[in-house]
């Protein structure tokens, strides 16, 4: 009689690793922090960025993980997803964006129309092997794919902001983890996890399909990301569009950097979070959509084009 209630605890036990390791990283991060404070040794700045960066990527990921639909996706394809989707990601964009942008009024959708492509694209070519394509499993590995991006480029920017005028600034480097820690389940992951859903509902084996749903999906979140991405020059703008004064506008158009008031500064403050939540309202809605449908097992239809996926191992 023992034996079957053993079965629910271990697997209890096994839906709960994504929690021991974000519980255990966690700790590891507030010590290495700590201890670098303390002794102010910069040899343990590389440890304070990988763990700060890597801690929630990594435990969404683990948890996506146990949601997976397929055999065929295995610890090893996660692991080469996050890591080789990431890097190769953050490279392809990087090159693509020093190449065609420019800054202008339209640098953030151009930016978001280019790394969700990358992303895209890089999900496509790691998985082009797997013999059945479940809509569920392209929720899975999109976000693996998408998490490992937000890890690679976290930590890039925490490392930026290790660097100010004043010289290395831990604090600063902090802030920025926690800030992109907090913000990164809806970023990146959530955007690629949708495209990964939608491509796979209409892929088999032998072919990746290129359907209408999956280019306004494309475009869709794109258009997500550009909004994220800007939602500090839109929140400024509308302030000032809301509360500004004639000096204001005065002062802004001789070059002059106008002080803001009180109310323009709560003004503010309330407008960019509050679009931020916004996007991410939005970003979870149409990601429990697609997983809706994944579950009905509902295929699409209208293939604009298909795309050979290479041979099943």
């Amino acid at each position: 009689m023992a034996l079957p209630s053993a079965r629910p605890a271990a697997g209890a036990r096994s839906r709960r690793v994504w929690l021991r390791m974000f519980l255990t990283g966690a700790l590891l991060w507030v010590l290495a922090v700590v201890v670098t404070f303390v002794t102010g040794n910069p040899n343990l700045v590389p440890t304070v960025v990988l763990l700060g960066s890597f801690l929630v990527p990594v435990t969404f990921v683990a948890w996506a993980f146990g949601r997976r639909r397929s055999g065929e996706v295995t610890s090893e394809l996660l692991f080469s997803t996050f890591v080789a989707g990431g890097v190769l990601g953050v490279l392809a964009a990087s090159l693509l964006e020093s190449y065609l942008l420019h800054p202008s009024a339209w640098l953030f959708a151009g930016v978001g129309l280019i790394e969700e492509a990358v992303k895209l694209a890089v999900l496509a070519v790691l998985t082009r092997h797997l013999r059945v394509k479940f809509a569920t499993d392209g929720l899975v590995l999109g976000a693996a794919v998408g998490f490992g991006f937000a890890a690679f480029e976290s930590a890039g920017y925490a490392f930026t902001a290790l660097f100010t005028e004043r010289g290395l600034s831990l604090l600063d480097l902090v802030q920025t983890e926690l800030l992109r820690g907090v913000l990164a389940p809806v970023g990146h992951g959530l955007w690629t996890a949708i495209l990964g859903g939608v491509l796979f509902s209409a892929s088999d084996h032998r072919h990746f399909a290129l359907t209408l749903r999956l280019l306004l999906s494309y475009l869709g979140v794109a258009f997500l990301h550009a909004l994220w991405d800007g939602m500090h020059g839109i929140a400024l703008v509308l302030t000032l569009l809301l509360t500004g004064t004639p000096w204001q506008y005065v002062q802004l158009e001789q070059r002059y950097q106008a002080q803001p008031t009180a109310l323009e500064a709560d003004v503010f403050t309330v407008l960019s979070w509050g679009g931020l939540a916004l996007v991410s309202a939005v970003g979870v809605a149409w990601l429990l959509a697609v997983r809706a449908r994944a579950r009905r097992g509902e295929r699409q239809a209208g293939v604009l084009w298909r795309i050979p996926a290479g041979r099943p191992r």
